[in-house]
């Protein structure tokens, strides 16, 4: 019996590890007790949005399997950086990449702070980026920064998903289709939160530009 016990914890450990992976741990908890999870408003959280510049163009030049690979290496790379900041990815969709901070567990005003210190270690790893298949050739990124409200809640029975939703998502997202490559584009309100904190990040105009 107690080995068998012993086996049993075993595999709940395993289960609740790659549970940890794909939801957030208390929205994990809350499946396991309750099996529901109430959406939730948030008042202020951040989010980052990055794409890989030319990716249609990598991929006209690279197999599919090179392609796979390719994005692989990027994001298992991010999701190390991501393992040193209070944040949480949300998803991948192709070759952009999403996270977000101050959710489900809320935290203040560093969420402002630990979206922007992990884009700027992003985007430091980007510049020593080699692909295996292209090498020499650099790789670029967009970065888009919004902090603002937003609805999250989980969606599904099967391959359930954590997601967010609001205009700030939106936002985020025309902040890194509209920004220039190697550039964090950080929103207004992101900055006003920043300046709200003591730690001091340099910033540059980049003048009115045109959002959907």
């Amino acid at each position: 019996v107690e080995e068998r016990t012993e086996l049993y914890k075993a595999e709940r450990d395993r289960a609740d590890r790659l549970n940890f992976m794909l939801l957030p741990r208390p929205v994990v908890k809350s499946l396991k007790e309750t099996g529901l999870v109430e959406p939730e408003l948030f008042e202020e959280v951040t989010i980052y949005f990055s794409d890989i510049v030319g990716f249609t163009t990598l991929c006209k030049y690279s197999t599919p399997m090179e392609v796979v690979d390719m994005l692989n290496d990027i994001y298992k790379n991010f999701d190390h950086i991501l393992d040193h900041h209070d944040v949480y990815k949300v998803e991948t969709i192709g070759d952009a990449y999403m996270v977000v901070s101050g959710l489900p567990k809320r935290n203040g005003n560093r969420h402002a702070v630990d979206i922007s210190m992990m884009a700027l270690d992003i985007l430091s790893f980007m510049g020593s980026f080699e692909l295996r298949h292209l090498p020499g050739l650099p790789v670029w990124i967009r970065i888009g920064i919004h902090s603002g409200p937003c609805a999250a809640g989980v969606v599904g029975i099967k391959m359930p998903r954590y997601c967010l939703f609001g205009d700030t998502v939106n936002t985020a997202s025309r902040m890194e289709s509209t920004g220039l490559p190697l550039r964090i584009h950080v929103n207004g309100s992101t900055i006003n939160i920043l300046k709200r904190t003591d730690c001091q990040f340099q910033y540059e105009e980049r003048g009115e530009t045109y959002l959907k």
